[in-house]
Order: structure tokens, then sequence, then C-alpha cells
């Protein structure tokens, strides 16, 4: 009996030794695909939608320009947003030219007219782009990708 003992207690040696071992080798694989999960929150992301704009609706530019979509940029590096664009449901689309988001920055992004700045760019429209009730803003990368939406409301 001693001798079937010792050979269980061998066999669960070798059996818990491989199992660490496997375990070992497996632990790399999931903290890196922790690592891979974490990478695909978005780097640049809709913060904010203002798009009922205050007051009356009188298509002023003042009013307009009350209306907007805020970009926020979650890393510690600058983004260049080349070739990016904003769209809403109805297929209005903003493109944005060579416009560098700093670390951890945000820009709005005015449905009127208005001059350019680090904090706030201006699609230059004579009418309301975003549907106070329901609408969805998508941001898509220069390559087509959508990195970022927004949905408000619910579309009949």
């Amino acid at each position: 009996m001693s001798s079937a003992s010792s050979s269980v207690r061998r066999i669960a040696a070798t059996v818990l030794a491989a199992g660490a071992i496997v375990s070992a080798a497996a632990l790399p694989a999931a903290a890196h695909d922790g690592d891979r999960h974490h990478q695909q929150r978005p780097r640049v992301e809709i913060s904010r939608v203002q798009a009922d704009s205050p007051g009356r609706e009188d298509r002023s530019n003042r009013s307009l320009n009350g209306e907007w979509v805020e970009i926020r940029n979650t890393t510690r590096t600058p983004v260049n947003l080349r070739g990016w664009t904003l769209r809403d449901s109805d297929g209005n689309r903003y493109r944005f030219d060579n416009v560098r988001i700093g670390s951890r920055a945000t820009i709005r992004i005015h449905s009127g007219n208005g001059r350019d700045t680090r904090t706030d760019l201006f699609q230059d429209r004579r009418d309301y782009v975003w549907d106070n009730r329901a609408d969805t803003a998508t941001l898509r990368d220069d390559r087509g990708r959508t990195i970022d939406t927004k949905t408000w409301g619910r579309r009949r």
C-alpha cells in the first residue's frame, strides 16, 4: 500500500508541476490580451453634444454656434485629425483639415460661421445640423473607420 501511495503522490506532483508550467506560460498571454482590450478604447471620443441651441432658434449665427459637438483626446499625445469626419444621421458631414488636438484636450465643432482656434472649429453652415429630438453623431478616422458615436432620442 505504501508503494501505491507513493506512486499516487508522484503522479499528483507531476500533474501539479505540469499545471504550474502551463499556467506560467499562459499568464503573459492573458496579460497581453488585457492590454489589447485597453487599446480598443477610443483615443479620441465624442465627449458631449449640444444639439438644441439655447434660446430661440432663429438661424442666426449666434444660434447656429449654440449647437456643437465636443471631441476629446483621452491620451497623453496629440492626435492629428486630418481627413477625419463628423456626420449626423442625415449624412451632413464635416471634414477636419490639418487639425491637431492636444493631449487630454477638447475641441468644439460649432455649426455656424466663425474663426477656427485651438479649441473651437466652425462648420460655416447656415442651417442647423443636429436634430434636437433624435440624432447620431459619428466620428470616423481618415480611413473611414468609426472611432466613436453618440446617439440621443429615438428616430421615427
